[in-house]
């Protein structure tokens, strides 16, 4: 009883951030919305027994991606208004893709597609199953190693990627020279002065450099 009530819960909780992100019209109500369904859908994973995936999707999604959004909205100036123009042009192509994907859905479970048993395969099963995280890694480097290793260098790729586009030189800012401070002379650096009441306190061999002779 007590678990059917919690998966409707959970199940709720995933349908209505996914309104939020869906239909809301501020940025920060999608991403509130993304972290609710996020939270519920950790709460699933942790209600059939996978702990280990409903913990790494609270520590990644909602503790590292999730809070990357809120600070990258934060920190830049979005014209709502301007997002919001022209959103009927790309009506179409949402009803096509969001009726593509219920149709899928559909299909699967129609057909019992959803296999509801142990992920883990069953050679690597014994006497006594191994716990999530083992079994986990288990099929991660054995049956799925090839897999894996492309996904990583397919995610450093994108990484370099980005890094290679968003970086370019800029030559409206000025930038530190260490050579040129680091062999510049003492006289350059510093000057001791007792100027008299009335009299600028810049020597004569500084006039020129940006300083008039006699500037107080």
């Amino acid at each position: 009883m007590i678990p059917d009530l919690l998966f409707l819960l959970f199940s709720a909780g995933i349908l209505a951030g996914g309104a939020l992100v869906a239909v809301g019209k501020n940025p920060m109500v999608g991403i509130l919305g993304m972290l609710l369904a996020f939270l519920n859908a950790s709460g699933l994973f942790i209600l059939l027994g996978a702990e280990f995936l409903g913990l790494l999707i609270i520590m990644v999604y909602v503790g590292a991606v999730a809070v990357m959004f809120l600070f990258v909205l934060m920190t830049i100036d979005i014209d709502f208004a301007a997002l919001r123009e022209g959103w009927a042009n790309y009506l179409p192509v949402g009803v096509l893709t969001v009726g593509g994907l219920a149709t899928l859905l559909i299909l699967a479970v129609q057909g019992q597609n959803f296999n509801l048993g142990t992920p883990v395969a069953p050679e690597l099963l014994g006497a006594e199953a191994p716990q999530n995280i083992v079994a986990l890694g288990q099929v991660l480097f054995t049956q799925y190693a090839v897999p894996f290793q492309v996904a990583g260098l397919l995610l450093l790729v994108a990484m370099v990627g980005a890094i290679g586009l968003t970086h370019r030189p800029r030559t409206d800012i000025k930038r530190q020279d260490v050579g040129q401070q680091v062999n510049r002379k003492r006289t350059e650096a510093m000057v001791l002065t007792n100027p008299k009441t009335g009299q600028g306190a810049f020597p004569d061999h500084w006039v020129g450099k940006g300083v008039k002779k006699g500037q107080k």
